[in-house]
């Protein structure tokens, strides 16, 4: 008897690397699309420690210190202020003492856009004469 040879007695192969191309595709839309996502926050950034802050020499003029209660209430001499008065104030502050600096102490459990929003009334009135005031 001859022999007879089946048809289709190989093994199928499966190529693989087509799928690898799509996966690989897939995976870096996904990469791509995280990165824009996530914007601002994949940047590094190296905030100052207090150590490295700058201190109040002893000629100085005192700085107008502008208080920020848990209340989210504005102080100036422990005493609360609306906004119009502390505009006023600060701008009176400012023109009197050209080197002066406006120092905002904020109590630390408020919510940093409170703080933000203060300090950018302030930048406003003056510039870059506003700072933060830490505790060491």
């Amino acid at each position: 008897m001859a022999k007879r040879q089946r048809r289709g007695s190989q093994l199928p192969q499966v190529n693989l690397v087509p799928m690898m191309d799509v996966l690989m595709t897939v995976l870096t839309f996904f990469i791509i699309i995280s990165m824009t996502l996530t914007g601002q926050q994949v940047m590094n950034v190296s905030l100052p420690s207090a150590a490295e802050g700058v201190t109040e020499g002893a000629g100085d003029v005192d700085p107008f210190i502008v208080g920020l209660n848990p209340q989210n209430q504005i102080l100036v001499e422990n005493q609360p202020i609306s906004n119009s008065q502390l505009v006023e104030q600060v701008q009176a502050y400012l023109s009197a003492n050209p080197e002066g600096v406006v120092l905002v102490k904020a109590d630390r459990e408020l919510v940093y856009e409170d703080v933000a929003e203060l300090l950018e009334t302030l930048r406003d009135i003056g510039g870059d004469r506003v700072s933060l005031a830490i505790e060491q």
